[in-house]
């Protein structure tokens, strides 16, 4: 198998030769070429292209958003996002996903994190170059939405606050979870998602998500109490865990090491709702890279929950719905545009 083509687009000369030297020994990954600005980086991409590009946000004669939007236009490659994690990095690092990018770094530039930094950048490189990208990718999954009407849909009287819907995602998934929350019932149970991010962009991510939805979108601060109408997102870097006192469902946040390569990790909240809610959940795993949430999704069905995977056409990435579907993780696998119709019907067989 041919090795990873990058390019790296940066105007740091200092980030220019970490990541020169950081992806160079990563293994099956080539640097092909490192552009100062966007305009050098198009005609590097005309005469020898990459197979995937690292994109700094914020560079002079054109900036990354705008060289992005033209890149996804006329010469659609898959892109990982190199942004400051700041308030304005991070709107424009989800503004960037909006557009075609298809992960997003946080460019932590300090002496202790270099080595952590480079091992993210090539997982995330590896993903995507496994990505479809332009219509294919985001164009395709808000016209699949779109089909399927971005009016919230109504569920019946019948949520209690014993139900639960749990969400994991990964690469591909900013968009995935956008059409979905459109949709969502505002009296959808108490809803927990895990979004493989860096810290600091999710909560940007749940403000957006709660911006165009029915239901209350944050991000989790731990020690919340679950109730309908109630999503929480994990904050990047700490563990979602879902907590059953009393007659309630109460949500914690855990440090500690990574689970399946990922902190928040679906597999840790699926495996945590498996024992907390049982039967009484539902669980959707969506577009994702490698494998995390499918062994916590087979407690889960294990448990009796009903779990439902998005399907390959409709993924950036057909890796984490795969996994769950081969190990007999998941009761049904459809398109994106389906995902809440089904969910709907299943919340309303569950006994409350």
């Amino acid at each position: 198998m041919s090795d990873i083509r990058v390019l790296i687009v940066d105007d740091s000369p200092t980030v220019q030769r970490v990541f020169e030297k950081g992806l160079s020994r990563a293994k099956g990954i080539e640097v092909v070429g490192v552009a100062p600005d966007p305009y050098v980086a198009r005609d590097m991409i005309v005469k020898n292209p990459p197979d995937v590009i690292t994109l700094d946000i914020e560079m002079p004669r054109m900036d990354g958003l705008t060289f992005l939007r033209k890149l996804m236009k006329h010469f659609p490659l898959p892109v990982v996002v190199v942004s400051t994690l700041t308030t304005e990095g991070g709107a424009k690092a989800l503004e960037a996903l909006e557009c075609g990018a298809v992960e997003v770094v946080e460019k932590n530039m300090g002496a202790d994190r270099v080595n952590d930094l480079m091992l993210e950048v090539a997982h995330k490189v590896r993903a995507a170059a496994a990505a479809k990208v332009g219509r294919k990718a985001i164009g395709a999954q808000r016209a699949a939405a779109q089909s399927a009407g971005a009016q919230p849909l109504k569920t019946s009287n019948r949520v209690s606050d014993d139900q639960i819907l749990a969400i994991g995602a990964s690469t591909g998934g900013t968009e995935a979870l956008a059409r979905i929350f459109e949709r969502l019932p505002a009296d959808t149970p108490g809803t927990l998602v895990v979004q493989h991010m860096p810290p600091g962009f999710t909560a940007q991510m749940a403000e957006r998500l709660n911006n165009n939805s029915a239901m209350t979108v944050r991000e989790a601060q731990g020690g919340e109490f679950l109730e309908p109408g109630l999503a929480l997102v994990a904050p990047g870097d700490f563990h979602l865990v879902l907590r059953r006192v009393g007659n309630r469902y109460k949500v914690e946040l855990r440090s500690g090491p990574r689970v399946s390569r990922h902190k928040p990790s679906v597999d840790v909240l699926f495996s945590t709702v498996a024992e907390a809610a049982g039967d009484k959940a539902i669980g959707v795993i969506l577009t994702g890279m490698g494998r995390d949430g499918a062994a916590g999704m087979k407690k889960m069905h294990d448990a009796g929950a009903h779990n439902i995977a998005q399907d390959e056409e409709s993924c950036v990435v057909y890796g984490m719905p795969r996994e769950a579907f081969e190990i007999g993780a998941t009761d049904e696998v459809v398109p994106l545009n389906r995902i809440v119709d089904q969910v709907c019907k299943a919340l309303a067989a569950v006994k409350v």
